[in-house]
Parts: structure tokens; C-alpha cells; sequence
């Protein structure tokens, strides 16, 4: 990777529009069968952004996002950074009381959602300022006999959207002729983009990412695995999440690749596309990939088309990675599944393994400008190489610090002796000698257990060894001698284990099998088996839901 890459002083979308007069005919996107070129990309782009402008949005303006992955949910995110108003990006998803508060936390005027989420946004928007509601169906980029096909096999009946001047179907909208959108005028620190992070206690927080943030790290990302005209790119992670936006659609986009747009985050609808539309690159959660070697539809699938698949937003267990290129590699392929670091701070991902190296429990070394240290927790003291610390991240991908929370801003980002601005991330790590990071816990998520510390995913990997477990989650909860227990929620595996079935004996089985290869305390001290496991809205398990079951 270069160290250094040469960013564009405008906005986001003035970078993607300029690769649509670089590739006119070169395929941007494919949805549902249909394909966009970069052409009809941008003219898109610019009647979108035509027709907010003439809705009443302006520059510093912000509208909310809720859709799947989809051209319209791509069209409205650049249309409105191309006229200076800022992306909120949310979950289609979500429930009338988290409408409600995006809307108001974002003071967004604006709102693009699906047809079938009208009503949880009518139900709120009385309490809110949304002055224009504009809804769309899936189907609304595609010609008309794909629009038929897909109403006949998998359409569902939306509710009815009563006539309101304030709430505007979009195939009508982008057909309407609007005066032209005002000259762009954007500049690289210009908001771009508010995404909402988990949240670690109490409601999410707005994380504030500039177009500076999102052209670097889509160029980074890029730059790092080569990505260019003729790449493939399976984007099925949502685009409210900083690796579906950042990674899956910005970075292709600002090099000129292709960007297959799966709405559905599942399995199935994943293995039909590595199926029918071959991508050179894909990137997922850990569940999705183990889903996927779980998935019959590919058991005569050629998989030689890839050539490069990233796991990002959870720790990936071994076993998994190993079942996957098994799996890829019984199919002619010779991918293998690469592991990086990041977090929505950054926009995502800011280091990752290089291609054609591994390097067992590492996250890789930082991409171009990006720059990481392992410091004391809460501190700007640097530790040396092999010492355990919190990684703090600097860099053109870190955002300008967290909506309307200028205490949780100041204590995420603080300079430090070298004049710089960093990112303290709150999640621990360590580097080697050779410059290769690994990610070891969340500051948050760390096991207090009789004084020691106990890293979840450490106890995981050793239960994902044991052939009847599944899935596997780690919690410590109030223990009134420990001060935590180590408490392990397993998925038992279908068909497997030897016969063993749920139950105490498959308990101390699994205890005993933790306690021949962890040290004493990092041990669970009790197995609770589970159907599932609880799932955010991106796939990964939902470990703050199992610690409120228990009540950590």
C-alpha cells in the first residue's frame, strides 16, 4: 500500500460523478437483475438532487435514509451531498419510537423510505419536523416487466398511502422536470453523512463523518485491495452501517467498479448472487459467512470468481474461516477470508491484513494515512510493541466527533503530544514488532472475573473448537464473590456432538473442555443453551441483550 494517497479537495459525490464521466458505459450497479451504468448513475444522481432542491432542500439540510440497499437509497445519498445537505442514515427497519428520535436528534426536514415502512414514519411524524416524506418501492429503478415479474413472485401489499402534498412517490418525482440543481460547492470538511453507532449505554449516538471521511477511507479501502474497473463488489451489508456505505458502494464507486446491491441481508439472497452475478469481492459479518457454508444452494456453485472476502463488525472465530475457504476451495476457488479492524468513527474499516499474508489473531497494519497506536487506556502515553493498550487511531478517516454531544466528543477525540487529533476507540489491542495490530476486546465488553481479566472472544474460539457447539456468546454477570462470572450461551450444532444432547452433561462436557485449554478464571463457570442466539440489525450477535437476560 502507498503511505500516502492524493484526496480531492470537494465533496463525495463530486468524486463519484467524476468517475461517471471517466466510465460512461461501465456498469455501476446491479439490483435485482438490472444493471446501472455509471451514466445513468449520474444523470440519476442529478435529477435526485434536482428534485430535493426543488422540494426545499439545501445545503446544511439534512434527510433521513431508510432503505435497504438499494439505486435509491445510493441515488438520494449522493443527490443530497451533491447539493451540500447531510445523509441520515437509518435502518428501514427501525421502530416508530426510533424514527421519532433520528428524525428529531438530526433535525432532518427530509425523509426517503420504502412504501412499507409509511406508517411507522405517519405514526410519528406529527412529532417531528419532517417537512417532506418521499416513498418509493423496491421495484421503482427496474423496467416495467421486471417490476411485474417481481410484484407476481415476491411482491407484498403495501398500505395505503393516502394523497398528502407533503408525502411524494419517487418514480413521479425523478420524472418531474425540476430547474437544474444549483453549481456544486462542496468542500472536503463539509458534514456529509450522520450514522449512528450502537451505542454502548442509553441511546445511540450521531457519528459525523465529513466528505473528507468518507472519500479517504473509500479511496484507502480501494487503494488497499486493488479495486478498480472490472472488479465485482457483493454489497450486502446494509447502507446505514459504515462497511455497507463505506466499503460496499463508496469505495467501488469512487474506482469505478461494479456494485451488486442485495436488499435482503440473508443467506439465501447472498448465495444466489455468488451464484448468478460471480463477484470478485465480497464483504460480511462472521454469521453470514457461516451461513453460507451451511447453504445447499451452493453445493455446485463455482466459486473461482472471487478473489479476495473480508470479515469486518465482529471477531471471526477460526473455525469459521477455516469451514469457508474449505468450502471455497472445494468449489475452485483459493480465496482466503481476511480479517481488519474498524469502527463508524472512522467510517469503517482503517487496517486489514494484506492480501497474500496471514497472520494467526492479527487485524493487519493500517491502510495509507491512517495512522494507529497502542496507548495506555485513557491516556496519550504510547505503549511498546507486545504491551496490551486501548488503539487510538489518527488519521483523514477519523469524523469531526459525535452529534450534539460535545462532552462524548472530547473524550473520543484528544490531542495529543504530536500536535495530532486521535480517535480513542475503547477497544484493546497490541502490536508486534513487525507493525501487525490485533484487536483483543472491547474496554467495555472485558470480564472482570475475581481480578482478572477474561477477553469473550478467547473463550469463544476455544468453544467453537468443540464439534457440538454452533454459535457461541460470552457474558460475565454479577457474581457477589467473583464480582463476575464467566457465563457461556451456546447454539448447540444439529446432528453433531457425538449424541450428546443439551443438558447437564453436554454443560460440564463444554466446561471441561474450556478448562484443559484456558486458563482457570477465563473458564465458564456455567452453560446456558439457547435455540438462537439474539441478532442486532446488521447480523451480528447481540452480547448487550444476553448480559440484560442475566442481569449484568
Amino acid at each position: 500500500m502507498p503511505p500516502t494517497l492524493p484526496y480531492p479537495e470537494g465533496s463525495v459525490s463530486d468524486a463519484v460523478l467524476a468517475t461517471a464521466s471517466r466510465l460512461p458505459e461501465a456498469p455501476a450497479l446491479t439490483f435485482l437483475g438490472a444493471t446501472t451504468t455509471y451514466r445513468q448513475l449520474g444523470e440519476a444522481i442529478e435529477r435526485c438532487a434536482a428534485a430535493l432542491a426543488g422540494l426545499g432542500l439545501r445545503a446544511g439540510d439534512r434527510i433521513t435514509i431508510a432503505m435497504p440497499t438499494s439505486p435509491q437509497g445510493v441515488i438520494a445519498f449522493y443527490a443530497a451531498n451533491r447539493l451540500g445537505a447531510v445523509a441520515v442514515m437509518v435502518h428501514p427497519l427501525c421502530t416508530p419510537p426510533e424514527i421519532e428520535f433520528y428524525l428529531n436528534a438530526s433535525r432532518s426536514r427530509c425523509a426517503l423510505t420504502l412504501d412499507l415502512c409509511y406508517p411507522k414514519f405517519a405514526a410519528v411524524r406529527a412529532n417531528t419536523g419532517l417537512e417532506q416524506l418521499i416513498v418509493t418501492r423496491v421495484t421503482d429503478t427496474l423496467g416495467p416487466l421486471k417490476r411485474l415479474g417481481y410484484r407476481l413472485t415476491r411482491g407484498r401489499t403495501a398500505p395505503a398511502i393516502p394523497r398528502d402534498p407533503t408525502t411524494r412517490w419517487w418514480r413521479p418525482l425523478m420524472a418531474q422536470a425540476w430547474p437544474p440543481a444549483p453549481p456544486p460547492h462542496g468542500r472536503a470538511e463539509d458534514l456529509a453523512a450522520i450514522l449512528f453507532s450502537g451505542g454502548t449505554t442509553g441511546s445511540p449516538k450521531g457519528v459525523m463523518l465529513s466528505n473528507r471521511n468518507l472519500t479517504a477511507e473509500g479511496m484507502q479501502a480501494a487503494a488497499w485491495v486493488g479495486l478498480g474497473a472490472g472488479d465485482v463488489m457483493l454489497a450486502a451489508l446494509p447502507i446505514f452501517h459504515g462497511v455497507g456505505l463505506g466499503l460496499c458502494i463508496n469505495a467501488v464507486l469512487l474506482s469505478g467498479g461494479k456494485a451488486i446491491l442485495v436488499p435482503i441481508f440473508n443467506a439465501a439472497s447472498v448465495a444466489e448472487v455468488i451464484r448468478t452475478g460471480r463477484p470478485t469481492l465480497m464483504v460480511g459479518v462472521p454469521t453470514l459467512y457461516d451461513s453460507l457454508t451451511k447453504d445447499r444452494s451452493l453445493a455446485r456453485a463455482d466459486l473461482s470468481c472471487l478473489r479476495a472476502a473480508f470479515s469486518g463488525a465482529d471477531a471471526l472465530p477460526r473455525p469459521v474461516k477455516e469451514r469457508f475457504e474449505q468450502m471455497v476451495a472445494e468449489h475452485g476457488g483459493a480465496v482466503k477470508l481476511f480479517e481488519g479492524y474498524g469502527l463508524t468513527e472512522a467510517v469503517t474499516g482503517i487496517m486489514a491484513m494484506p492480501l497474500g499474508e496471514y497472520r494467526e489473531g492479527s487485524v493487519g497494519v493500517p491502510f495509507s494515512d491512517m495512522r494507529v497506536a497502542i496507548c495506555r487506556p485513557v491516556t496519550a502515553e504510547e505503549l511498546p510493541a507486545g504491551e496490551e493498550g486501548e488503539i487510538c487511531i489518527a488519521g483523514p478517516s477519523v469524523m469531526l466527533g459525535y452529534l450534539d454531544d460535545p462532552a462524548a466528543t472530547a473524550e473520543a477525540l484528544r490531542r495529543h503530544p504530536d500536535g495530532r487529533i486521535w480517535l480513542h476507540t475503547g477497544d484493546l489491542g497490541r502490536r508486534d514488532k513487525d507493525g501487525f495490530f490485533s484487536f483483543t476486546v472491547r474496554l467495555k465488553r472485558m470480564i472482570k472475573s475475581s481480578g482478572f481479566n477474561v477477553y469473550p472472544a478467547q473463550v469463544e474460539d476455544v468453544l467453537y473448537q468443540h464439534p457440538a457447539v454452533a454459535e457461541a456468546c460470552v457474558i460475565g454477570v454479577p457474581d457477589p464473590s467473583q464480582i463476575e462470572r464467566v457465563l457461556a450461551c451456546v447454539v448447540v450444532r444439529e446432528g453433531e456432538g457425538g449424541g450428546v444432547e443439551a443438558g447437564p452433561a453436554l454443560e460440564r462436557e463444554l466446561i471441561d473442555f474450556c478448562r484443559q485449554r484456558l486458563i482457570k478464571w477465563s473458564c465458564p463457570r456455567a452453560v446456558v443453551f439457547r435455540r438462537e442466539l439474539p441478532r442486532t440489525r446488521l447480523g451480528k450477535v447481540d452480547y448487550r441483550a444476553l448480559a440484560r437476560e442475566h442481569g449484568a
